[in-house]
């Protein structure tokens, strides 16, 4: 079984409505994609898209995994938004380890 990777830019991420992202992000992800976005998710898009997912959890679909960079702080010590999101079906990938610098994960063919 072959697993597609969704590199995203954050320009195309950013050109794109709330609900929009979020909905492109999950129907990959659905589709068996993992999605990797550049610049990644606020922390209530993350929430967002963890609600709208447990919306749709079913026999054939049972959730994603999710997993970014913790934000950099900004001028005013302002909080950004995560540097980069990996985003995919919880039946093939799974995060085994997460720092501020490194992202580690399997992915298994079902």
């Amino acid at each position: 079984m072959e697993i597609k990777m969704d590199l995203i830019s954050e320009d195309k991420i950013n050109s794109m409505g709330s609900m929009e992202k979020l909905r492109f992000i999950l129907d990959g992800v659905k589709s068996g994609n993992i999605v990797i976005l550049e610049g990644g998710l606020s922390t209530e898009e993350q929430m967002q898209l963890i609600e709208l997912t447990m919306a749709e959890v079913d026999d054939d679909f049972p959730g994603i995994e999710i997993g970014g960079y913790p934000a950099k702080r900004g001028f005013l010590n302002l909080r950004k938004k995560t540097r980069l999101t990996v985003i995919g079906p919880a039946k093939v990938m799974r995060t085994i380890k997460k720092d501020k610098d490194l992202i580690s994960t399997v992915v298994s063919a079902v």
